[in-house]
């Protein structure tokens, strides 16, 4: 029997041919040596034939149904089991008894789990019934007994050995897909990371760098008006349409800050095109804002990892730009923590208007962690999501709820949102920035 079937690694195929004629040489090797009458009691036949070569008669067709073992294993399976039955019947011959188990392997491998029980339940029925047939035919109950032990051990022995193939075969294929989508979701996590480190960095580029500068152009302006017109130097000088540079000189002041302010808004700029880099994605830099239009993209996905995902967006009007993005960030994450941690398990995502935001819900229950340390999460995802929340008043809490595990947040709308919920600057410049 060869091993063409499978996920396996294959030394040499053997063509189906090649086997058949390996059968049909014994075949005629037997028949030489007058191997035959296997089947004796059971014949039908008044005398047993005269010729040595009777039996080549079922064997060569027998052989030849190993052709469609790759095709058509089931055709031949029948074809050959009824060879089988012709050839007991007759001239008793063991080609077609070894035709017959080799295309039941064939069939065998190819069956799915819950198949190859079905065979084994069918194959005991078909043995029962064989071995009643037997006993109804010559009325020995040692005969009977001693034929069906040795029907049940060959087809047993051959259901045995297909199935421990057939299973090998599904173990491993189990684990290469396996060791797939944990590079898979290892990737995304670096991925994730990476994405989260470049927008705390810009977070603090913007809160913090983006903030001092542009005082610093904003304090300059304002000197520079104070020491306009009211000053009593400047409003000489302008009574007077001197050069330019000689009012700068007669003002050294007025030429510094005037270069503090220049500086201040390049530097601003500057910092604000670095901060636009940090927040674009470099590996899908023509995609889509990420919102509460591509949550059913989402659920699909987690699907196909083998979560049970149910979406209940009861959300019909549009939200603002930052809010909305947030919504899908959110789902987002907690969709890839249940498939990285809870594979299998059964995951609700909710999101409604309450209290005057949008109230975001994600909840997984069952499922079995995949045990592996490349996985295990270091809480950026998590933590950048809190970060976020908060930065436009929100409210978020991640972790166990029973059994469950649950990711919840509440993002509060702009034109309803309660008084003293959202912070008055950063969460503003937060949500302009991102708009």
């Amino acid at each position: 029997m060869d091993g063409d079937e499978g996920g396996l690694p294959r030394r040499r195929r053997i063509a189906p041919w090649q086997i058949a004629a390996l059968y049909a040489v014994l075949a005629i090797v037997l028949a030489a040596l007058g191997f035959g009458g296997l089947w004796r009691d059971l014949s039908l036949l008044p005398e047993p034939p005269a010729s040595r070569w009777a039996s080549l008669v079922t064997a060569l067709p027998a052989a030849a149904t190993v052709l469609l073992r790759r095709r058509a294993p089931r055709l031949g399976l029948g074809l050959a089991a009824g060879i089988f039955l012709a050839d007991a019947l007759t001239v008793g011959g063991l080609v077609p008894l070894l035709v017959v188990l080799e295309l039941l392997h064939a069939v065998i491998l190819r069956l799915a789990q819950r198949q190859r029980a079905a065979v084994l339940s069918w194959g005991i029925a078909v043995l029962v019934a064989v071995a009643l047939s037997i006993q109804a035919l010559l009325g020995d109950v040692q005969l009977t007994v001693l034929i069906a032990l040795q029907l049940g051990a060959l087809f047993g022995t051959t259901y045995w050995y297909a199935n421990s193939v057939a299973q090998s075969r599904e173990l491993v294929a189990l684990y290469r897909q396996r060791a797939t989508d944990l590079a898979r979701l290892t990737e995304l996590d670096r991925a994730a990371a990476v994405r989260d480190e470049r927008e705390r960095m810009a977070s603090e580029l913007h809160d913090i760098v983006a903030g001092h500068v542009a005082a610093v152009a904003i304090r300059s302006e304002a000197a520079l008006s104070l020491h306009g017109p009211a000053h009593p130097s400047a409003a000489a000088s302008a009574a007077a349409p001197a050069p330019a540079t000689r009012a700068e000189d007669a003002h050294p002041e007025r030429s510094a800050l005037r270069a503090v302010r220049d500086s201040s808004l390049q530097a601003h700029e500057a910092l604000r095109t670095m901060i636009a880099v940090l927040r674009d994605d470099p590996a899908a830099p023509a995609a889509a804002p990420l919102g509460r239009a591509q949550l059913p993209g989402l659920v699909a996905e987690a699907r196909r990892s083998g979560l049970s995902v149910e979406l209940h967006d009861g959300v019909s009007s549009a939200l603002p730009a930052a809010v909305d993005q947030r919504v899908g960030r959110i789902v987002q994450e907690g969709l890839a923590n249940s498939a990285k941690h809870d594979s299998g398990a059964t995951v609700a995502v909710h999101v409604a208007l309450r209290g005057g935001g949008v109230h975001v819900r994600v909840v997984s229950r069952g499922g079995r962690a995949l045990d592996d340390a490349g996985l295990r999460g270091n809480g950026l995802g998590l933590r950048g999501l809190a970060e976020g929340v908060g930065a436009i008043g929100g409210r978020f809490r991640a972790g166990p709820v029973g059994s469950a595990w649950e990711v919840v947040a509440w993002l509060p709308l702009p034109e309803s949102e309660p008084g003293g919920c959202r912070p008055a600057g950063r969460g503003a410049v937060l949500g302009d920035e991102r708009a």
